[in-house]
């Protein structure tokens, strides 16, 4: 496929220099229109919007050119007042309508049939799509309403703009969630107050339940996330390997502190009673159910002490990423940022204070 990005944006620089009102946008090896239109036929929608025309021109040079030359003819027939979305190939019969109950089921037929897993759909689709109202019609105004309801610049507002431009999508609506996502990311959360070595060591000591606190102690030795003390094999004892059944797939981590390993006899499970027939988020849930009031801090925040123990141990960004299952991008942008300045300086130490670091070349003063 010919890149055809610069040629791209000199068309919609001169069809906006021209205030034609109409942009070309690439979709994949397509090309399409995007304006502000009249609600399609059969929509329940009262007012214009932004919405979408496909050309089915590829996007290649030629079929650039045809492309800006129907966004001049559609910017002159909405001028004019003469838009008519059949003389674009969409006639009444061609929309249909959804019931977001209606379409949420069949999206998520779709979603399996195309390989999807149940703890994906769960967290990233269902649990999002679920506050629509079960009676009311797919279409911009209700997904819209359904993304205004989170909290700006947030997770939670990408994960609904995500789940909601999916439905829309596939019930055949056009509804354009970027301008809502807003400009949240992961490296702009607040930092985390981790525990220290010392204070993990205390917590763990508090957890009275033997089978919580061989949970506790596996997720601060090896830095796993809730679920996946569940899904554990400890055949290599003192490196673990997390089976395939998570949310990255098989690895093997070793431990930071194998002294925590051996004292604290994680090699002989003790497993509190979890139902496991259930989704890996759930069962993360019950994790934080019930450690979350005995400590001062959440559970989750063991993983991240042991990405930060890492750091400080002197493994590579490369390795520690490995055994978290993340990739490198990831890894450096999420916990590197929570640094403190005393972790630096103890960084620094390990490093100026080794005695077979590189020496400064000797002064002319000193050799006089």
């Amino acid at each position: 496929m010919a890149d055809i990005s610069g040629k791209l944006r000199q068309v919609n620089g001169r069809l906006k220099a021209s205030k034609v009102g109409v942009t070309v946008e690439q979709h994949g090896g397509v090309l399409r229109l995007r304006a502000t239109l009249p609600p399609k036929p059969g929509s329940t929608a009262k007012e214009p919007s932004q919405q979408r025309i496909s050309l089915g021109l590829p996007a290649n040079p030629d079929g650039l050119r045809r492309a800006e030359k129907e966004a001049r003819l559609l910017g002159a027939q909405l001028a004019a007042r003469e838009f008519d979305w059949e003389r674009w190939g969409v006639s009444g019969a061609s929309v249909p309508t959804w019931s977001c109950e209606a379409a949420i089921e069949a999206f998520r037929a779709a979603y399996f049939a195309a390989g999807g897993t149940a703890d994906t759909w769960e967290g990233d689709y269902f649990k999002p799509l679920r506050k629509l109202p079960p009676g009311a019609t797919v279409e911009p105004e209700v997904l819209r309403h359904l993304v205004e309801d989170t909290a700006p610049n947030s997770r939670s507002r990408v994960r609904v703009c995500v789940a909601a431009a999916a439905l829309a999508k596939f019930a055949g609506v056009e509804f354009d969630a970027s301008p809502y996502r807003g400009n949240y990311s992961p490296t702009k959360v607040a930092p985390r107050d981790l525990p220290t070595d010392a204070a993990i060591v205390e917590a763990r000591n508090s957890v009275q339940n033997p089978a919580w606190r061989w949970v506790f102690g596996m997720m601060a030795t090896y830095g796993l996330r809730n679920h996946e003390v569940f899904h554990v094999d400890l055949s290599s004892f003192p490196r673990v390997k997390v089976r395939e059944t998570t949310k990255t797939g098989a690895r093997e981590v070793w431990p930071c502190y194998p002294e925590w390993a051996e004292e604290w006899g994680l090699i002989n499970p003790i497993f509190p009673p979890v139902d496991l027939n259930r989704s890996n988020q759930k069962i993360g849930h019950s994790v934080s159910k019930y450690l979350s009031p005995r400590l001062a801090f959440v559970p989750y925040d063991l993983r991240h002490a042991w990405a930060i123990r890492t750091l400080l141990f002197g493994w590579p960004v490369e390795l520690s990423a490995r055994q978290m299952g993340h990739s490198v991008d990831v890894h450096t942008r999420t916990y590197q940022r929570w640094i403190s300045s005393q972790q630096i300086e103890m960084v620094y130490r390990l490093l100026v204070e080794r005695s077979d670091r590189p020496r400064p070349p000797e002064s002319k003063e000193s050799q006089l």
